[in-house]
């Protein structure tokens, strides 16, 4: 499992959740349309880790999946760009 997020979604997400340096990110399971596995999506949060999983820092940003959550992103990596269409991050998942 890895997370990769472009610099343009980075930025994005900067704006968006008014983030300073040193911020943390997390992607969360919920329930939901829309994500990878049916009757559940990935939820966003600005919240302080409590036990990672995986993490990547870009932009002074770090994103990170909690151990809690480990199971949906099992054997997918996930990629976090820009949709330049809709000015908001899309995910993209993909087999490891």
């Amino acid at each position: 499992m890895k997370i990769h997020v472009t610099k343009k979604a980075a930025q994005w997400y900067k704006e968006e959740f008014q983030l300073d340096k040193s911020a943390y990110v997390r992607f969360f399971t919920r329930y939901g349309d829309g994500g990878h596995l049916p009757g559940f999506s990935l939820g966003i949060s600005k919240e302080f880790p409590q036990q990672i999983h995986i993490s990547t820092t870009v932009e002074d940003i770090t994103f990170y999946i909690e151990e809690k959550d480990a199971w949906y992103f099992q054997d997918k990596n996930v990629t976090v760009q820009l949709n330049e269409k809709e000015q908001e991050p899309e995910f993209i998942y993909t087999s490891d």
